[in-house]
């Protein structure tokens, strides 16, 4: 996925979208969960350049971010996965990383794999 401009107020309302719907215990709009992922990885790939770190959101996106060696084939040494309602809630300052990683919900392998430093993504 290409990093691309991203307006802020669509990611926010997007963001908004899903965040509400997962406090008030529904599935969060289809449409909204994707937007708001595809663009809040757009957004890390923009903050944090680089290819050393793959961060995959599936079935909505994956970037590869972060200084370091570049990766180029087979499993990368250096991964973050996670699923799309955490990744919002992350990139939102929803949930916080070590949280998200000591709970189970995001798997980070690697010496730089660690992206809270950019996280949140998504600014009020």
């Amino acid at each position: 996925m290409p990093s691309r401009q991203v307006d802020p107020e669509q990611l926010r309302a997007a963001a908004r979208a899903v965040l509400d719907a997962v406090r008030e215990d529904q599935s969060p709009p289809p449409e909204e969960l994707a937007s708001a992922v595809r663009m809040s990885l757009s957004v890390l790939a923009r903050i944090a350049p680089g290819k050393a770190v793959e961060v995959r959101i599936p079935p909505y996106g994956a970037i590869q971010c972060g200084q370091g060696p570049r990766h180029t084939r087979g499993q990368p040494p250096n991964t973050v996965e996670t699923d799309p309602v955490t990744w919002v809630r992350l990139a939102a300052g929803d949930l916080l990383w070590a949280d998200a990683v000591e709970s189970g919900l995001l798997h980070a392998s690697g010496i730089r794999a660690d992206l809270s430093a950019h996280i949140p993504v998504i600014r009020p």
